[in-house]
């Protein structure tokens, strides 16, 4: 048998190079096999710390006999969906017309034109009902393409039709702040006043849904609600869903936050981080951050996907056993592995959240690591023809194509890196990024599109902002700092036409309401042009409430105004001044410290 995954570069493949199953990775070369042999493709999507993707691959896919049976009716196709978000959210799109349970592992079985006519998530290697047993499945998917084929490809055809039809959205207005304000109390409507958070088991951190009730129109218009996310905080931070090194775990499994599904991912504790800095609660920020330069931080200065929830001990593989160990325990032991992919969007997450931490609570070594990543993605992360890509390992540069969020993600991180050092030259970056997002680069994976399937885009937040709400976050942080009004026409625009939507359901959409309460609140920008960025007048601007706060020398102010960011210009002239300004029209300044008022 070919083994052709030991050398891809996902560790989540990696460990399926020596299943009986007959693999193949993302590519033509799978569709060309099914084609071949007039065979479904079974397309199975998960990421390698998924605990019931560690479980079914022991169950089913290191079995020898479930092998057979895939190998002889099917071409198998293993995918990380970290690797290959917008492959994961077709399939996961699809699989919402077989079953509600959707989750990973995802198990989809497609036409060998890749159009899904069946799929499920984790099916154990016997029956226990409700669920049958995976070898069932395999025979019964097997016995409908070979016996009802019609049938199986026109639910296919049926399955994609309704897709593409529900990838069309019509503009809206923008949403007004009364609007906004009725989204943030229906979500705290949703809060467990006993145990704080929202809703029941199994619960999550929500941070995207956090970030909104944290915002100053709602601080100010709807106390109440940021008030419910104080609680949450305070839980969370004081729950089992946060371990004893800093960093928060994936979710709770019970409504206490306790017994955690121990996993521990990047993009969650990056956006705690700024959820715990718009909080003030600077011990939950140092915890996260040590977790996040400690724990996951790589070696060339990138950060990890994630932290496995599993691990070796006494000789055998435990589920959350490393994480129920005080942590003077744990020298001993050998810690969960980290899934060492670099992801473009997800350090951006990480370099954003570093670099505003480290100006809120003055810890230069934060920012120091948001530097550093930030280099090591805009080095390593690139193809031969020099663009961005979504994922390396080891140094080594994936293939797999970045999508609109990661080049968004890693252009918002990249203007509040430039923020905090004060340093032109990330700004620029981050609008050459921005501007190849907003002219269509980062879009689908090209197979998917070279097969017809159609990709609805989920405009919802996941583990992260959705595609569009992190395009117009970076639009609209490139226009507070001044890059021109044209980047807040484009981020107006993404919010006009998912507006209906998301204050529909404004729980599913935290981001983007956030950044249409930005839209309808003008920003405040301080701006502190000193030769002492330790002086009285720095430290009094960094205790400022502004959604900018930039302290420059003299010279980096007219570097940021002679590549057009406007907000610095004539700025440079008259060092120890602090320039309050409200949607650039700015006070007059100020030397004395006493005189920069903290509050909006």
């Amino acid at each position: 048998m070919t083994n052709r995954l030991a050398d891809t570069l996902s560790p989540y493949l990696r460990s399926h190079a020596d299943n009986p199953v007959d693999w193949y990775p993302w590519g033509e070369e799978a569709f060309a096999e099914a084609r071949r042999r007039d065979v479904p493709l079974l397309i199975s999507i998960g990421y390698s710390t998924c605990h019931w993707c560690h479980v079914m691959a022991r169950e089913s896919f290191a079995d020898p006999q479930t092998a057979t049976l895939i190998n002889e009716g099917f071409v198998a196709v293993k995918v990380d969906r970290e690797e290959h978000p917008h492959v994961d959210g077709a399939y996961m799109a699809a699989a919402s017309a077989f079953t509600q349970n959707l989750g990973w592992p995802l198990t989809v079985f497609t036409t060998p034109a890749g159009r899904a006519f069946y799929a499920g998530t984790y099916w154990p290697p016997e029956a226990r009902p409700p669920m049958p047993a995976f070898r069932d499945v395999l025979a019964a998917v097997r016995e409908a393409w070979t016996q009802r084929r019609a049938q199986a490809e026109e639910s296919a055809d049926a399955v994609t039709d309704a897709l593409a039809r529900a990838a069309e959205a019509a503009p809206s207005a923008l949403p007004d702040a009364a609007a906004l304000v009725t989204a943030a109390e229906a979500i705290a409507a949703r809060e467990d006043r006993l145990f704080g958070g929202f809703g029941g088991a199994p619960k999550f951190p929500v941070a995207t849904t956090l970030r909104l009730l944290q915002h100053p129109l709602i601080r100010r218009d709807a106390p109440e609600a940021t008030e419910a996310a104080s609680r949450a905080l305070t839980a969370m931070a004081a729950s089992d869903l946060r371990d004893e090194d800093g960093g928060f775990f994936r979710y709770a499994t019970q409504r206490d936050w306790t017994v955690p599904h121990y996993e521990r991912m990047l993009t969650d504790n990056a956006q705690l981080l700024d959820v715990a800095v718009d909080e003030g609660d600077e011990a939950t920020a140092r915890g996260i951050a040590a977790f996040l330069l400690g724990v996951l931080r790589r070696e060339g200065g990138g950060f990890g996907a994630a932290q496995d929830s599993e691990s070796w001990i006494d000789g055998a593989r435990s589920e959350g056993g490393y994480y129920r160990r005080p942590v003077a325990e744990r020298a001993g032991l050998e810690p969960p592995a980290v899934d060492g992919k670099v992801i473009t969007g997800w350090n951006g997450l990480a370099i954003g959240a570093l670099a505003r931490a480290g100006v809120a609570f003055a810890e230069p070594e934060w920012i120091a690591a948001a530097r550093a990543a930030a280099d090591a993605v805009l080095r390593v992360n690139r193809d031969a023809g020099g663009a961005l890509v979504r994922t390396s390992l080891d140094g080594v540069a994936s293939p797999a194509v970045a999508t609109a969020a990661d080049l968004a993600l890693l252009a918002d991180g990249l203007l509040a890196l430039a923020a905090a050092t004060g340093d032109a030259s990330w700004a620029v970056t981050a609008l050459v990024l921005l501007d190849d997002v907003l002219r269509g680069t980062g879009g689908e994976d090209p197979l998917l599109t070279a097969q017809g399937i159609a990709v609805s885009p989920d405009h919802t937040d996941g583990d992260l902002p959705s595609d569009a709400a992190a395009v117009a976050a970076a639009a609209l942080t490139a226009w507070r700092l001044g890059a021109g009004d044209r980047y807040r026409e484009e981020a107006a625009a993404r919010v006009a036409a998912l507006a209906e939507r998301s204050l529909a359901q404004p729980f599913a959409h935290g981001s983007m309401l956030r950044v249409a309460a930005d839209l309808v609140a003008p920003p405040r920008q301080v701006v502190v042009v000193t030769a002492d960025p330790e002086g009285a007048l720095a430290r009094a601007a960094r205790g400022v409430d502004a959604d900018v706060v930039v302290i420059v020398s003299p010279a980096q102010a007219a570097a940021f105004a002679a590549v057009g960011f406007e907000l610095f210009e004539g700025k440079d002239a008259v060092p120890e001044r602090a320039y309050d300004c409200r949607a650039f029209v700015c006070r007059l300044p100020v030397s004395d410290p006493a005189e920069l008022v903290t509050a909006r």
